[in-house]
């Protein structure tokens, strides 16, 4: 069993309260998911924001379309700066997933750090090295993608 790290940064030509406001509504993960993940909350009456202890319950099809349920926790918030959400139960052993935001001149540096452990122990292992590793890229390259369509691309 081992412990992967995975990080994403994006810069977004957004105001900080613009990406804040998309990033930390829970409605909006839907959006920066890609559709063959079969994404659906079942979480009803979400709030607006996240909060500290608030739990977020949905289904998701990370694998030959089959259903899983997938419970995280919204563990930390910082208004503005960042957030942390935790698997509670679904696919991963593990799943420590943390979204910082930075204003930076003409935008926003978003950065996203996840550590996680497949299950199956050494067969999650093999699993990481053979699609889990390519499909988060997957995941995170569709959201990067989809932010660009919203935001447009950051200027170099």
């Amino acid at each position: 069993m081992s412990l992967y790290t995975l990080q994403k940064t994006q810069k977004i030509p957004a105001t900080l309260d613009v990406v804040w406001d998309f990033m930390s509504a829970p409605k909006n993960l839907k959006t920066i998911t890609p559709p063959y993940m079969g994404f659906d909350i079942l979480t009803e009456d979400l709030p607006e924001k996240v909060y500290p202890g608030m739990l977020i319950h949905y289904h998701v099809s990370p694998l030959l379309g089959i259903k899983m349920k997938w419970l995280t926790e919204i563990t930390h918030v910082e208004e503005g700066t960042y957030f942390v959400d935790e698997q509670r139960s679904g696919p991963y052993k593990i799943w420590h997933h943390e979204h910082h935001l930075k204003a930076i001149p003409n935008g926003v540096m978003m950065v996203d750090l996840i550590h996680y452990v497949p299950p199956f122990g050494f067969l999650g292992d093999i699993a990481q090295s053979l699609f889990i590793k390519n499909q988060l890229d997957e995941i995170f390259n569709f959201r990067y993608k989809k932010l660009i369509e919203m935001y447009g691309a950051f200027p170099d």
